[in-house]
This record gives structure tokens, sequence and C-alpha cells, in this order.
């Protein structure tokens, strides 16, 4: 397993996790669980840095959706830089 597997495999657990953190809103009893407290503390201080800056449009809360994208910029970002230093190696 190379090193561009493993950190593609890392950024798709945590996106699972927010994903499930996100759905698991829409159903206290969840989020109140022992599992949804685990995931509530891995994915809240990412989300709540978005959260700051983007105020909900009405009920809807579109910061997660801003989240995801922005994870999935920074994991292309975190797959070039790898590229380059493996590339001047």
């Amino acid at each position: 397993m190379n090193i561009f597997a493993i950190v593609d495999m890392l950024f798709n657990i945590y996106s699972v996790v927010l994903v499930i953190y996100i759905l698991m809103s829409w159903i206290p009893q969840l989020r109140e669980s022992a599992i949804g407290t685990v995931i509530g503390w891995i994915a809240e201080p990412y989300l709540s840095v978005f959260r700051r800056f983007i105020p909900p449009i009405g009920m809807i809360d579109i910061s997660p959706i801003i989240a995801l994208f922005a994870l999935r910029f920074v994991q292309q970002g975190v797959f070039f830089i790898i590229e380059l230093i493996l590339r001047n190696m």
C-alpha cells in the first residue's frame, strides 16, 4: 500500500464520519448515543470552523456541505504536495 492510498483512505474515512454525523443530526436519539458522542467528538471541531463563518439559510445549515467540499480540496492539495515531495527525492 503506497502513501497515496493511505492518505486517500484516511480522507475517505473522515468524509464518511462527517456524513454520518450530518445524518445523525436529524435523529436526536442517535446523536445522544455513545457512538454519536464519539462521532461528534471527531467531526464537530472541523464543522465548527465552517459554522462560525457560514450562517444558516433559514432552517438549513449549508456549512457541512461546504466543509465536505473543502475537505476534498484539501485532499487534492495534500496529494499534490506528496507528489512534489516524492518527485524531488
